[in-house]
C-alpha cells in the first residue's frame, strides 16, 4: 500500500469520527496520546522539558499540540501550523421541538456560511455535546453521536413549485427544519428526552438525571469516499477544514524532535473566531507565553517564529472558470495553494511564501497560487488574526477544493498527502525562519 493510499484511508476514518468540533478534538487527543504526547491542564503548572511532547484543549473544541525541541529556546522560535475544527452546519435551537402535520421536526440555526440547497434530501445524523445533571446533583457533560441517519429535510416536489430550477430560494427559518419522525396522536415531542436516552445508550454509567443544555449539529451520515473514474478525488463532509487539521496532525506526529513545533486547531473560525477558544481569543498566545517563560522571552519567541495557516482554497471549477482570475485558478491534484491578498485578508508575504516554496521543492511537491478576482470580495482565515494577535510571520495556504461550505465537498486525492509532506518538512526544518 502506498503512503498516499494509507493517508487517505486514515483521513476517511478520521472524518467519520470527527462529526463535530468536540468529536474532532477528542479523536485528535486520542491519536496524540497513542503517539506519546502528554496532556496538560491550563489550570495547573507546566514543567516542559526539551524533547517533551504535549497537548492542551480548551472548551473541548480547540486543541494545541506541541513538541519542545532539543534545540529549544526563544531565539530558536516555534514552527506553527494552524487550522480550524468547525464547519458550516445546522445546529439545533435551545427549544427545538416543532410539530407540523404530525411530524416531529427540529428547529435549527445556520452556523457559518453554509450552502443550504445541498442539505435537502440527505440522510442526516446528529452529534455534539450535552450538559446534564446526574443522580448526585452534579453538572456533567458528555459527547453524543447518533451515527445512524435520524433526520431528513425533504425537498418540495417540482410539481408544487414549477420555478424551482430557476428561482427557488431557501428560507432558513421555515424551509429547513429536519424531520425526525411521525408522532402518534397522544405522543409529545420531547427532544431532551431523546438526548437522555442517547446519553444512557452511549454512556451507561453516566447517571444522567436531567438534560440541561446542548450544542448539537446535524451532519451528513454518508461516509467519506474516493470518487471518480480513477479515484482522483475525495468527497466528504467537513473537508473545510478537518482536512487541514488531519494533515497538520500527521505532520506533527512525524516531528524529529529538533526544533520546537506546534499545531493549533481552533473552533469558531466559520463565525469570525471571536471566542475564548477561537483564533481571536487568547488560547495560542497564553500557551506560547508559558512555553517562552517570560514576557520578554515571548517577544523574542514571536519574532523568531512562523505560522502556516492551513485552510482550504477555491479550486477553479470547470463549469464556472470565469469566477477566478485567469492566472490564479488552482487545479485539484496539482499541489497546495499559496493564498495572497493585498488587503491582508490573507497574511502571506514574500518571505513566508518563499520559504514554503523552498520546502515544497525539497519534497518535489508542486505549488499553486490563488488571488481572488479584483472585482470580487475575498474571504479570510485565522492567518491574519494570528499574525495580528500573536505577532508572528504568517503564510496562508490550503488544498484546492470544490463546493466549499456544501454539506459534501470535493478535494484532490493527492493534495492532502502532499501538503502533509511539506508541513512535516517545515516542522523538521533546521534553518532560520526568515530570509536573513
Amino acid at each position: 500500500m502506498s503512503d498516499q493510499v494509507q493517508f487517505n484511508r486514515d483521513l476517511c476514518q478520521f472524518l467519520a469520527r470527527a462529526t463535530t468540533p468536540f468529536h474532532a478534538v477528542s479523536v485528535m487527543a486520542q491519536l496524540l496520546l497513542e503517539s506519546g504526547f502528554s496532556p496538560l491542564a491550563e489550570n495547573e503548572s507546566w514543567d516542559l522539558q526539551p524533547g517533551g511532547r504535549y497537548f492542551v484543549t480548551r472548551n473541548g473544541s480547540s486543541i494545541i499540540a506541541f513538541g519542545i525541541g532539543r534545540q529549544a529556546g526563544p531565539a530558536r522560535g516555534v514552527r506553527m501550523v494552524g487550522a480550524h475544527t468547525d464547519s458550516p452546519c445546522l445546529m439545533a435551537k435551545p427549544n427545538p421541538e416543532r410539530v407540523q402535520q404530525g411530524y416531529f421536526q427540529v428547529g435549527v440555526q445556520v452556523y457559518g456560511g453554509a450552502l443550504l440547497n445541498p442539505w435537502f434530501d440527505r440522510d442526516l445524523s446528529l452529534a455534539g455535546r450535552v450538559s446534564y445533571r446526574d443522580t448526585a446533583g452534579k453538572l456533567r457533560s458528555a459527547l453524543v453521536d447518533f451515527r445512524d441517519p435520524v433526520a431528513i429535510i425533504p425537498s418540495l416536489a417540482i410539481h408544487l413549485d414549477r420555478e424551482a430550477n430557476s428561482s427557488r430560494t431557501v428560507n432558513p427559518q421555515t424551509d429547513i427544519p429536519p424531520i425526525l419522525c411521525q408522532l402518534a396522536d397522544d405522543e409529545k415531542a420531547d427532544f431532551r428526552g431523546l438526548l437522555r436516552e442517547r446519553l444512557l445508550a452511549e454512556h451507561p454509567a453516566c447517571g444522567v438525571e436531567e438534560v440541561l443544555d446542548f450544542e448539537l449539529s446535524f451532519y451528513d451520515s454518508q461516509p467519506a469516499a474516493l470518487v471518480g473514474l480513477r479515484g482522483d478525488f475525495i468527497a466528504s463532509a467537513r473537508l473545510d477544514n478537518l482536512l487541514s487539521c488531519f494533515t497538520g496532525l500527521q505532520a506533527l506526529l512525524q516531528w524529529d524532535g529538533e526544533s520546537t513545533s506546534l499545531l493549533v486547531c481552533n473552533d469558531h473560525e466559520e463565525v469570525g473566531s471571536l471566542s475564548a477558544s477561537g483564533a481571536q481569543g487568547p488560547f495560542l498566545a497564553t500557551v506560547l507565553e508559558r512555553m517562552a517563560g517570560s514576557r520578554e522571552a515571548y517577544a523574542t519567541l514571536a519574532d523568531r517564529s512562523m505560522m502556516i495557516s492551513a485552510d482550504n482554497a477555491h479550486g477553479i471549477h470547470p463549469n464556472y472558470a470565469d469566477r477566478h482570475d485567469e492566472n490564479h485558478g488552482p487545479v485539484l491534484n496539482r499541489g497546495p495553494v499559496i493564498k495572497i491578498n493585498a488587503s491582508q485578508r490573507y497574511a502571506t508575504n514574500s518571505e513566508t511564501a518563499g520559504l514554503f516554496r523552498l520546502l515544497a521543492a525539497q519534497e518535489d511537491v508542486p505549488v499553486q497560487s490563488f488571488v481572488v478576482r479584483a472585482d470580487m470580495a475575498c474571504g479570510s482565515t485565522i492567518g491574519p488574526i494570528t499574525a495580528g494577535g500573536v505577532g508572528v510571520r504568517t503564510l496562508d495556504i490550503g488544498v484546492p477544493t470544490f463546493a466549499m461550505h456544501s454539506i459534501r465537498e470535493l478535494a484532490g486525492a493527492a493534495d492532502g498527502y502532499n501538503l502533509s509532506r511539506v508541513l512535516r518538512r517545515f516542522y523538521n526544518f533546521a534553518g532560520e525562519l526568515d530570509a536573513g
